[in-house]
């Protein structure tokens, strides 16, 4: 007799379902080698210097691997480097690759390779950016060694490199980097400890991850993202389960091990259940942000975006995201709640409730003329959905034509990158979230810079606060760079370069059997997991 998801659902979904017996000894070999994860959304670029989606980021930790990562108290440590130095004057560093990179096609990592890489992962992430801006030459020295030759000392070079904020530094095939970031890579061969498995790959219904054999781990103990990538199963599979609901039933049948965003409205009926566990793997939160197009009306007018941020009820946002208080807070800092920047600079325009006057007031001196304010909408994330919704229905009360454009998670990370038009495929504002570690790193990620053309989605521009930014990595002492981000922050809330919704910590969903998962923010590796 086989028990399937559906019946499940008939059965209902309360605390204390029972599951047949019958699927309980449903085990062998095979089944205690594979593991079964629901994705936040589905997977539908592959390409993780492209895009910064968290999901792709997650592919990419996978099937590549990188210079340097962070260990568990976010201090970077080598991982394809085996030996670096720098030279006297802090100007040439010099990094030797360890033996044994090979790439799933074969052939082996060369420096030539890291080169390449490292050139395309500088052309979107603000600290690569940066790097790109102080080089004097990256250059390959022999097959298994290059150097990065500055052009004026940068102390936080290995920090840069090691960067944990999406997008990260996977090293490609030089092949793949050379193409230009904005022109995505369609092959995925990465010389990391999974193989995607091309066969069995079934776009919009599941991907597969296969442990590769031939990779040599670290020796060191794992922390954090760094020391020795342990893939302690055969295979990983990402099940397309856009039905919360579906999902829960086939968690609670054994038919998937992970979960990853269960809505908390089932909260209740995980913890109530013996055979599965609510855990935390991001401990700093999701700082929640409105992504305003600031190339298309209305939001051209920086007036139109102050009336954005003056109309945003935090806590009423936060209630439909998440709604046990005790999960959440609101956030009016730029920085990242919990990290030593946040602070209260410029924050006059939060108000309990928001201000849906002052707002009207701001769209009425912006020239408001009715345009459509298309609104990207996820349909499958249930506490992103439902956000949209809200913050459609507080547009309306004020008399701004809003529009819901209903899609997938995946779709709204292709659609996002068009500048066009509305009718062109364009858009106005998404919702989405970087974590509160991430956000306490202007150089690490790029929801915090401002350089118009080269920022992220929505591309804001400051000239004025990309030059305090660039300050940033020459501040010597702790409370000094405590002023800068003050200095900062005033300017941001000013021209407006993102929304704050609140922050919010969610669980993630697992049967018990699971166990070994890594808690860090940003990405969610799958070595180190094993199954009972």
């Amino acid at each position: 007799m086989a028990v399937t998801r559906r019946d499940l659902i008939k059965v209902g979904l309360g605390a204390g379902t029972a599951i047949p017996s019958v699927l309980r000894a449903q085990t062998s070999t095979s089944l205690t080698r594979t593991i079964r994860m629901v994705k936040g959304g589905f997977l539908r670029v592959f390409d993780p210097i492209w895009t910064a989606a968290n999901i792709t980021g997650d592919h990419g930790a996978a099937i590549y691997d990188t210079l340097f990562s962070v260990d568990s108290k976010f201090m970077p440590q080598p991982q394809m480097v085996g030996k670096w130095g720098v030279s006297d004057d802090k100007k040439i560093y010099t990094f030797e690759l360890r033996d044994g990179l090979g790439w799933h096609d074969g052939t082996p990592v060369i420096a030539a390779d890291c080169v390449a890489s490292i050139r395309r992962w500088g052309q979107v992430n603000p600290g690569g950016q940066l790097l790109m801006d102080r080089a004097k030459d990256i250059a390959k020295k022999d097959d298994k060694t290059f150097t990065i030759a500055l052009k004026e000392p940068l102390g936080l070079l290995i920090d840069l490199l090691a960067t944990l904020p999406t997008p990260c530094l996977f090293i490609m095939r030089e092949k793949d980097a050379d193409r230009p970031a904005t022109e995505q890579v369609t092959a995925n061969i990465g010389s990391g400890p999974f193989k995607f498995n091309e066969a069995l790959a079934k776009p919009g219904a599941s991907f597969t991850y296969d442990r590769n054999e031939r990779y040599i781990a670290r020796r060191e103990p794992p922390d954090g993202l760094a020391g020795g990538k342990i893939v302690k199963v055969d295979h990983v599979i990402w099940e397309n389960i856009a039905d919360p609901q579906t999902a829960l039933a086939a968690l609670q049948a054994g038919e998937i091990d992970y979960l990853e965003t269960p809505p908390a409205d089932f909260y209740s009926a995980i913890g109530s259940n013996p055979e599965l566990d609510l855990q935390v793997l991001n401990r700093t939160g999701a700082d929640v942000c409105l992504r305003i197009n600031c190339f298309q009306k209305p939001f051209d007018n920086v007036k139109a975006r102050q009336a954005v941020l003056h109309l945003i009820d935090q806590e009423a946002f936060m209630r439909v995201m998440s709604p046990d208080p005790k999960s959440w807070h609101v956030a009016i800092s730029l920085f990242g709640s919990g990290t030593p920047y946040y602070n209260d600079e410029n924050t006059g325009w939060y108000k309990k409730g928001g201000d849906p006057e002052k707002a009207k007031q701001l769209f009425k001196e912006a020239g408001y003329a009715g345009e459509k304010v298309v609104i990207l909408d996820p349909t499958d994330s249930p506490s992103t959905d439902n956000a949209s919704q809200l913050l459609a229905a507080s547009l309306r009360r004020i008399g701004v034509n809003a529009e819901l454009a209903p899609m997938t998670w995946g779709e709204l990370v292709t659609r996002r990158a068009n500048k066009g038009p509305i009718e062109n495929g364009g858009w106005n504002i998404f919702i989405t979230s970087n974590t509160g570690y991430s956000n306490g790193n202007p150089l690490g990620t790029p929801l915090l810079a401002a350089n118009g053309d080269r920022s992220w989605y929505g591309w804001p521009k400051s000239d004025e606060y990309e030059a305090l930014r660039a300050k940033w990595p020459d501040v010597e002492t702790l409370e000094e760079r405590k002023a800068l981000a003050r200095k900062m922050q005033g300017l941001w809330w000013d021209f407006v370069g993102d929304v704050r919704l609140g922050n919010y910590v969610q669980p993630i969903a697992r049967r018990k059997t699971l166990a070994g998962l890594i808690e860090m923010p940003v990405l969610v590796p799958m070595w180190n997991m094993q199954k009972a």
